[in-house]
Parts: structure tokens; C-alpha cells; sequence
């Protein structure tokens, strides 16, 4: 890039703390004046030689001329995205051109120095990337672009250290002791691996699981409708497929490569077996409660991960077969998944979608597309007034029928292949529907026969929860629930959804909140037979669908109960909590029926309360859009704690035994310390926090000196009835402000909550089980 370009070259002005101020100034006037901006630094690394790459500045540089310095880096420009930038960047410096999965970024460096006698002031916040090659690239390889770049080295990384703590003049410096040390650490750390001790870590996860084989009666199911239920098992193993995709970019590779490598030695078999648990490098709970800077963080790190061939990276090199590289993914779970670009923020996410029609604006905050940018920007065509433009024209929609065509067209075909072998009429009807809506995009049809769906086989399947797009929570993740209604368990639920109405009009809340159309709730019990897809780590007990407004509005919403896995978790996991965690007197009230029974009310009230809303202000809109990346947490904690509620309102009726009062109490105390073991990144352990801690507050729950808990039975109702009061006025008015303040101030491991855990570890009881389905494995293979 020559000066006389990069004198028309925009920056985006930032406060110091790195927020966008919505100026922009030209590159000069940003340097003269010592303004914060953004800059991308691409250190490749070489993992055979443990060498990084170094590039040397051109002579007639205005900063640190002819001194080596990172591999490459440069400014992102006024409307410019992140990784974009850092992809441009080494490809113009270096001609090295590779796809965004071969760049893994490590973190934020601020730097704040002032060059050339006071003229040249840099405060830059540079996002620092790493790209790790297997073995170092040949230097032939590389296209120096002369303005830039007069020459390239690899060095060791002992020896660079060493050269930046001595400030070698022929160095740009860096303090490797400070902030900017993080790489050399992280890459030393990453390549010290202690096999013994990392596989014990390893190990000591996997069995806080408990492996249970679930089995399911196939009585009442014909041969031929067992044909159409291996179709149906060959379509949900698809949406594992999918849901991979959906988390991370380089999860795929990984997957596979994990899987290729997982029998050549005993490290790679645990580190294959505890990804197939989280289905992502990154641990789903467990940790959250022993450090929270440790949640969400990956238990695998890139040096683990698959390597790939780049053919076309560089020119050519006689003898050499091209430019391998580890697939990369990030330090830490990130907040839109793969759901939107890496580098897309909200801001830029907000700004975006305002520019856009309403109908436009819907579809951009819909559960079934995913967010893209185009190719990148052209910055010749950049002009003082059209700068500010560029990134809301970078992003786009893509259909989830259009990204994962090939995947969905599989599973249509099957399903359509099932519908029409299926002797149940509602069933071919779903499955006909959903077959389409694979296609088409369109999931309401399909959603309204999975309501109405009356067979024996049940079958749930298709894009559903948003738990995992933590940034706003719109985008929905595939996953798959195959089962056999249990009919006398289904027959005795009836109560619950026939009483859907009342309770929605007996709600804590205020009556001009209240639905009158409500509609109840049909409630299925099954069997489970086979899940994928957004099925990882905890395993679910139930779940309340559709998520889809639209729907929820016109028909409500209805509830499967998966009974063989709460009968495991409840044998294999609640017992041995409350006999940890609850007082002696009170462990016999902990009961399989009041375990089940508040599951049931969970489910149920998930489809009561505020949904579609009117704002203060007059405009309608829904919780979810007005809480975003807060709605998860808060709904999962309504549905509890109303559920809880709900069921006193019951007892109260007569419409249940009074004898479940207070087991119903102890047993949700017993759940508490169930769940908040999920991780408070979690959004059923984030609810699970806030409960406990405004019970205990209120005194409802009681510690004794002996570190065990007991429900103080004069206070628990007071306490339940005001939570809940709380989260659905904060539901109903649409207030983030007040949801935000109410999480932070109970969303947090408390020292009860942290000595129940610790105490919990200790014993080794598990925190959750791992499915097996041996049935389904008999149908997929045709045995008896």
C-alpha cells in the first residue's frame, strides 16, 4: 500500500476502552492526534520448529522503518471487519493467501507508544491472530509486497523473547513481560504438554458423567413402521452433523480429525471421547463453579487440532507439496457461534439490521438463517461519505436451507422415504411437513403437525433451541429426539395442560399482563430411543416447543417428557446429592414423583406467561427480541420458579396431593445444585443461580454448620411467589436494563452455592449422565 493511498485511508475513531465514537479520520490526522483505533496482528508460527515467522519494514516506513517485526499487520479501515482485514493483510504483505479457519485469534493488545520525535502517536488496539503451520513455509513462497515488506525470517521463539527483553534496536518493541507476552506463553504452554497429567484431567471430566444404556419397549410398533423409524434414525444423525457446523467453523475438521486419530494413543482416545460429550473443543460445564474465568473455555487448543492442506496459499515451490496448516478455533466459546461472522460485534450487527425494510429487519432476527459478509470491501472505492456505509453492506442472510443444503436434502429425502412407509397418519404427516420444510426454509406447517402429532413413535426433529447463540439469541440449532409414547404415563398428565388457562390467569403478576388465549399445553411422555444434534453435555429431561412466536401466539406450544432419562438422572445423580446436600431430616422428601411432577410444571410454563408483549411505549414486540442474549437464562428461571409456584397453586386446588408440598420444595433444592453444576454459562445453570440465591437470601433455603441444606417451610412459598412476580413483570415489560441488573446481582457462585459443590466433587458424584441406545443401534443394523 503507498503513502499516497494510505493518506486517503479512514480509520474508525474509538474511545479507550475501544468503542466506536462514529468518527472517522483520515490515517494521518488518527496518528497526529493520537486517537485510538483498530490494527490486526498475524503472527504465523511453525509448530515443527517452534519458529515464528518475521517480517522486515520497508526502509521509508513512517514507523519503526527497517526494524523486523510481526508477520504481518495493518489497520482496519473505517467500516472494515477484523478478520477480513487480517486475511487481506497477509495475502497484499506476503502473498499468503488462506480461508479464514487458518486464523485463531488470541487476544486484544493495546498499544500505547509515541515514535519519530513526538509526530507518529499510536494508540492501537490490535486483535492479535495466530496461524500455525506444520513446518516452516519456504521463503521462496513468498510475494513481499516492496512497499511494505523488504525481507522475512523465521526465528525461534526463545530467541525473539530474548531479543525484545534485551530492546534490540533492529526489533520493534514489544514488552514481552507485559501484555503482549500472552503469545510466547500461550504457544510455550500450549506445546509443554504433560501427557500423564492431561490425561488424568481429562479422565477426571469423563466420569463426572454417568454412562447409562436407555432402553425403550417397541411393543405396538409394526415391522413395517420399524423400516420407517431406521429412516427416521438415519435423518437425525444428520442434525449432529449440522449442529457441528452451527458451533464453530473448524469444529467439522476437528471432529473427524479426532475421530481418525482417537485409537493411536490412549491421550487421543480420552480427548475423542469427552469432545463426542460436549460436541465442541470446549468444556460445556464442570468447571464454571471451581473458577468462573473458566467457563466455556476450549479443554483442546489448535495444536490439537486437524491439519489441513492449502495447495494455492502461496506461489509455487519446486519440491515442496504446499502450505499445511492447523484448522483453528478460538480460546473460548464464542458468543454467536458460528451463527454470524467472528468478528461481527453487536454494534455493527445493530447498526446493520436498522438500515434494513421491516420484513428485512424480521428475517435478520429470525430463528432459521445464518449472518454472512460479503467478500470483503473494496477500499479504492472508499469516499469520506460512503465510509460509514461499508458494514452495514457487508452483511447478508443466508437461508439455513441454502448453508446447509447438502445436509437437509439428505435428511428430506429420508424423511419423506419414512412418511410414506409410516401405518401412523399424523406421523407421515410431520414427517412429509418437515421433509419440506428442510427445503423450503419454512418450519410452520411442519411445526403445527409436530403439535398435532398423535402416534406411537415420536419423533422430534429440526431447528428448534437458541441456547447456543449467546450473542442475541435468535439463531436456532438442529437436533433430533427420537422416542415411543409411554400412553399410561401420557393418559395421567392430562391435568396439567386442561388447566394451562388458570393458571396463566392466576399468574403473580399484574392482570393487564395476562393472556386470555392461552391455549393448553398437550403433554407427551416417551421413551427416549435416540437424540443428536444440540444434544451435548447435560441431556435434557424435557423440552416445551416450538420456540416460534407465530406459533406460540396462534396455538401455544406443547411439551415431550423424556421419563427413562429423569428416572437416570434421578437414580444416578439426585439421590447422591441429596444425601450430600440436604439435612438427614429432610433427605427421605426427595422423590422421583416430585422431581418429575416440577419438570412437568417446568414445561408447562414455558408456554405461560409473557410472550408476544406491548412495550411501554405502545410497540409490540416479543421477550425474546427485547432481552436478546439475556432471554435464555431468564426464561429457563421463570419456567422453574412459576413452575414451583404452580405447583402450590395446585395443592392449593386440590388438584394434587398435599403430600407433595414440601417434598416438592426439598426435591427443587436438591435440583438446584443439580443444575447450577451445569455452569453458569449455561442458561439452565444461570437460572438455577438466580433462584437459589433469592431463595437463600429471602431465608427460604437454610445452611447448617454442618454445610447442609434444609427448606424453611414457613418462608419458601413468600419467596417462590416474589421471584416469580420479578422475572415475569421484567418479562412482560420487555425490560433488559432491569433482567440484566436482576442476573448480575444473583447469577453468581456464591459461597454456599461453591461449598454444596466442592462438597459434591469430592464425593464424585456425577453431574450428568451419557446415553447409550442400544435399541437404536438394533434397528439401524437390523438386529433382533
Amino acid at each position: 500500500m503507498d503513502e499516497a493511498v494510505q493518506a486517503e485511508e479512514y480509520f474508525d475513531v474509538l474511545t479507550k476502552t475501544g468503542q466506536k465514537t462514529g468518527i472517522r479520520k483520515t490515517r494521518g490526522h488518527v496518528h497526529r492526534d493520537g486517537d485510538y483505533h483498530r490494527a490486526v496482528h498475524v503472527w504465523i508460527y511453525s509448530e515443527s520448529t517452534n519458529e515464528l515467522l518475521l517480517q522486515k519494514r520497508a526502509e521509508f516506513k513512517d514507523s519503526w522503518p527497517g526494524q523486523w517485526d510481526i508477520s504481518s499487520a495493518g489497520h482496519i479501515s473505517a467500516g472494515d471487519s477484523s478478520l477480513i482485514t487480517a486475511r487481506r493483510e497477509l495475502q497484499e504483505e506476503l502473498g499468503v493467501n488462506l480461508p479464514e479457519d487458518a486464523f485463531e485469534l488470541l487476544f486484544v493488545f493495546l498499544q500505547e507508544c509515541v515514535t519519530n520525535d513526538g509526530k507518529f502517536i499510536n494508540n492501537e488496539f490490535n486483535d492479535v491472530y495466530l496461524v500455525t503451520t506444520i513446518a516452516p513455509i519456504p521463503l521462496e513462497a513468498f510475494s513481499l509486497q516492496e512497499s511494505e515488506v523488504s525481507a522475512v525470517k523465521y526465528i525461534s521463539c526463545e530467541e525473539y523473547k530474548s531479543l525484545l527483553q534485551k530492546e534490540d534496536p533492529d526489533y520493534v518493541p514489544y514488552d514481552v513481560n507485559g501484555q503482549y507476552g500472552e503469545l510466547l506463553n500461550l504457544i510455550a504452554q500450549r506445546y509443554k504438554e504433560n501427557v500423564e497429567e492431561r490425561s488424568l484431567s481429562l479422565q477426571r471430566q469423563l466420569n463426572r458423567y454417568a454412562p447409562i444404556p436407555l432402553t425403550a419397549e417397541l411393543g405396538g410398533i409394526s415391522d413395517v413402521d420399524k423400516e420407517a423409524l431406521k429412516f427416521v434414525l438415519k435423518a437425525a444423525m444428520i442434525m449432529d452433523d449440522i449442529f457441528h457446523q452451527q458451533v464453530c467453523l473448524s469444529n467439522p475438521a476437528l471432529r473427524d480429525w479426532l475421530k481418525e486419530h482417537a485409537d493411536t494413543s490412549p491421550l487421543n482416545k480420552l480427548k475423542w471421547k469427552y469432545f463426542s460429550i460436549n460436541k465442541s473443543p470446549c468444556f460445556s460445564l464442570l468447571i464454571a463453579y471451581r473458577s468462573c474465568l473458566d467457563e466455556n473455555l476450549a479443554f483442546l487448543s489448535t495444536a490439537d487440532s486437524a491439519i489441513k492442506l492449502h495447495l494455492h496459499a502461496t506461489k509455487p515451490v519446486s519440491g515442496w507439496k504446499g502450505l499445511e496448516y492447523k484448522a483453528a478455533f478460538p480460546l473460548s466459546k464464542q458468543p454467536g457461534a458460528n451463527f454470524y461472522p467472528s468478528d461481527m460485534d453487536k454494534l455493527e450487527f445493530e447498526l446493520w439490521k436498522n438500515s434494513l425494510s421491516e420484513d428485512e429487519r424480521q428475517e435478520a432476527m429470525g430463528f432459521f438463517n445464518v449472518i454472512k459478509r460479503f467478500n470483503g470491501v473494496n477500499l479504492d472505492t472508499q469516499t469520506d461519505e460512503g465510509v460509514a456505509d461499508l458494514s452495514i453492506r457487508d452483511l447478508y442472510c443466508v437461508p439455513f436451507s441454502q448453508e446447509y443444503s447438502s445436509y437437509l436434502t439428505k435428511a428430506s429425502e429420508l424423511l419423506y422415504k419414512a412418511g410414506e412407509l409410516t401405518s401412523f397418519p399424523s406421523l407421515k404427516k410431520l414427517l412429509h411437513t418437515k421433509a419440506n420444510a428442510f427445503l423450503s426454509n419454512d418450519y410452520y406447517d411442519s411445526d403445527i403437525a409436530w403439535m398435532e402429532l398423535d402416534s406411537k413413535l415420536d419423533i422430534t426433529i429440526g431447528p428448534y433451541e437458541t441456547y447456543e447463540d449467546s450473542l442475541f439469541g435468535y439463531k436456532a440449532t438442529f437436533e433430533a429426539f427420537i422416542g415411543i409414547r409411554d400412553d399410561d404415563a401420557t393418559a395421567k398428565l392430562k391435568l396439567f395442560g386442561d388447566n394451562l388457562l388458570v393458571l396463566e390467569q392466576n399468574l403473580p403478576m399484574d392482570d393487564t399482563f395476562k393472556s386470555k388465549d392461552v391455549t393448553a399445553a398437550p403433554i407427551r411422555v416417551i421413551q427416549l430411543l435416540y437424540n443428536a444434534g444440540d444434544v451435548k453435555g447435560p441431556q435434557t429431561v424435557a423440552f416445551n416447543l416450538p420456540n416460534d412466536e407465530r406459533i406460540v401466539r396462534d396455538r401455544g406450544t406443547s411439551m415431550v417428557m423424556l421419563k427413562n432419562v429423569s428416572e437416570a438422572k434421578f437414580k444416578h445423580i439426585l439421590l447422591p446429592i441429596a444425601e450430600a446436600c440436604i439435612s438427614k431430616e429432610q433427605q427421605e422428601l426427595v422423590d422421583f414423583d416430585s422431581f418429575f411432577t416440577h419438570t412437568i410444571c417446568h414445561e408447562c410454563c414455558h408456554g405461560i406467561g409473557p410472550h408476544s408483549i406491548v412495550l411501554p411505549d405502545g410497540r409490540k414486540s416479543t421477550v425474546r427480541l427485547e432481552l436478546q442474549e439475556l432471554h435464555s437464562a431468564l426464561e429457563e428461571a421463570k419456567a422453574d420458579i412459576v413452575g414451583l409456584w404452580a405447583l402450590k397453586f395446585f395443592i392449593n386446588q386440590n388438584l394434587l396431593p398435599s403430600s407433595l408440598c414440601k417434598s416438592m420444595y426439598v426435591s427443587f433444592l436438591a435440583g438446584c445444585f443439580r443444575s447450577v453444576r451445569f455452569g453458569l454459562d449455561e442458561a439452565h445453570g444461570k437460572g438455577q443461580a438466580l433462584q437459589f440465591n433469592w431463595l437463600f437470601e429471602k431465608e427460604a433455603f437454610i445452611m447448617h454448620p454442618d454445610g447442609r441444606f434444609s427448606v424453611n417451610f414457613d418462608k419458601v412459598e413468600d419467596a417462590v411467589e416474589s421471584l416469580s412476580r420479578k422475572i415475569l413483570t421484567i418479562q412482560a415489560t420487555g425490560d433488559k436494563n432491569k433482567a440484566s441488573s436482576l442476573l448480575e446481582e444473583y447469577c453468581k457462585m456464591t459461597n454456599p452455592l461453591r461449598l454444596a459443590l466442592d462438597k459434591l466433587e469430592s464425593a464424585e458424584v456425577p453431574v450428568d449422565i451419557t446415553p447409550a441406545f442400544p435399541v437404536a443401534d438394533q434397528i439401524l443394523h437390523g438386529r433382533p
